[in-house]
């Protein structure tokens, strides 16, 4: 149970597929944040209802926990793999899901993994395009992560450099915002 002055920092893993390198990456650097009580969402373990515009409370699976989960979120992390140059459907899905207000002024710290280089923008591009409607404040710098910073399944030095970064940053600013009114205007989803 978080203290009242520890950060809580959620990630979700927008996978599901079995846990492969980025959810191990993801859990190991859970795992050595500093400032912050942490839990991990996997998508391939919580059963989310596609989003057809029915109260969470009424689909009977795992979509209003997981939301709960979020909303009670300092700052989180989401991470993707990234399928056809951008973030995964299963994520998408559960944005969809997910009240304007549960993301509303909160740090997010973004991860993506690809087979190459090519991709490295795509799903960042589109989540920063999402976080905007929700009024989330998504960190200036991402994690790109591909096959090179894996041996064995293992993340590299730079991996785990790279996560921690931007952990720390999460935590930092979710920190910050504590003792500072919202930044910016409200979005407009907020007036709807």
């Amino acid at each position: 149970m978080p203290t009242s002055e520890s950060i809580q920092l959620t990630a979700v893993v927008g996978s599901v597929t079995p846990p492969g390198r980025l959810r191990r990456a993801v859990d190991e650097a859970l795992a050595r944040a500093h400032g912050a009580e942490t839990e991990l969402i996997d998508l391939a373990e919580r059963e989310i209802a596609f989003a057809d515009g029915r109260p969470a409370a009424e689909l009977g699976d795992d979509t209003a926990a997981v939301i709960a989960e979020i909303a009670q979120a300092d700052a989180v992390l989401l991470a993707t793999p990234i399928y056809r140059g951008s973030l995964t459907g299963a994520l998408k899905n559960l944005l969809d899901h997910v009240p304007v207000a549960a993301l509303q002024g909160t740090p997010v710290a973004l991860v993506s993994m690809g087979g190459s280089d090519h991709h490295y923008l795509g799903a960042e591009r589109h989540l920063r395009d999402v976080l905007s409607f929700f009024g989330a404040h998504p960190l200036p710098t991402a994690v790109y992560l591909s096959s090179r910073d894996f041996t064995d399944g293992r993340p590299s030095q730079r991996a785990e450099d790279a996560l921690d970064a931007v952990i720390s940053s999460a935590v930092s600013l979710a920190g910050a915002l504590r003792e500072r009114p919202a930044l910016g205007p409200m979005p407009l989803a907020a007036g709807f």
